[in-house]
């Protein structure tokens, strides 16, 4: 089975994000794979694991900074990763990523895909469904346990929902995204991370996927970010005293009269 992993590589969660100039300032930032795409990477490992056969390529799309996700999915046992170089691509934009993605997964061909829920940055939750889309495939999404029937081509899997737990069917190829609890990660051994020292990671632009690089230009983008700005400072708190009954009192007369969210 041939298994597409989509990893997109965000700020670390621990990064103090500063805004400067009406955008983030990144010069600072650390970056790390996104956590939601950890899930996916170790659940394509395990599928390939359980049936003794089959491969697994991890696949980023950014700037060149970009490549050491994919090293990190390597070094987690991957058995390849490609770059998708962004330059020109509006990587804000959901849409815009999601056509680069398809194209490439489309070139490499798979049985199935697999991502984050969202990435942790933006927190779209859209890129994954958008590919399934583009790509005319089912799609499940938020999964937290997985079934494959690799010979009926066939899959179950428990996704959430308000209340509950939803079982869905599908049939192979098709696009899942991973939610917490799909898995518990494995870390990189000295092995894996001495091996990516050997991996050739190619690079392929938007010419070698065949996609129109004005369709997914920044001036085309169906979302834009137009400024980015500290949230208000907040105000001081106030403590009321007094008897009990009176501080209740004053306390449902400012969230009525001056909080207004009575």
């Amino acid at each position: 089975m041939n298994i597409v992993v989509l990893v997109k590589q965000v700020p670390d969660t621990e990064t103090r994000i500063q805004v400067k100039d009406g955008s983030v300032d990144l010069s600072s930032v650390k970056w790390i794979a996104n956590p939601y795409d950890e899930f996916a990477i170790e659940e394509a490992l395990r599928i390939r694991e359980k049936l003794g056969t089959g491969k697994v390529t991890v696949v980023s799309l950014g700037p060149e900074r970009v490549r050491d996700a994919v090293k990190y999915a390597l070094s987690l046992g991957a058995d390849e990763g490609i770059w998708l170089k962004g330059d020109g691509v509006a990587l804000g934009d959901p849409l815009a990523v999601a056509t680069v993605l398809a194209a490439a997964v489309k070139k490499i061909g798979f049985d199935l895909v697999l991502a984050g829920k969202q990435g942790v940055d933006s927190d779209w939750s859209q890129v994954g469904p958008m590919v399934a889309e583009l790509l005319d495939l089912p799609h499940v999404s938020v999964v937290i346990g997985l079934e494959l029937d690799a010979a009926a081509r066939r899959g179950t899997a428990r996704r959430e929902i308000e209340g509950g737990l939803e079982r869905v069917e599908f049939e192979l190829p098709a696009v899942l995204t991973a939610q917490k609890g799909l898995n518990e990660p494995r870390y990189a051994s000295l092995k894996g991370i001495m091996a990516v020292k050997k991996k050739v990671i190619p690079e392929w632009s938007l010419a070698d996927l065949g996609v129109d690089a004005a369709s997914v230009a920044p001036d085309a983008a169906a979302v834009r970010v137009i400024d980015v700005a500290p949230p208000p400072a907040r105000s001081a708190g106030r403590i009321l005293e007094g008897e009990p009954r009176d501080t209740a009192r004053e306390l449902v007369r400012l969230l009525r009269e001056e909080a207004k969210v009575l």
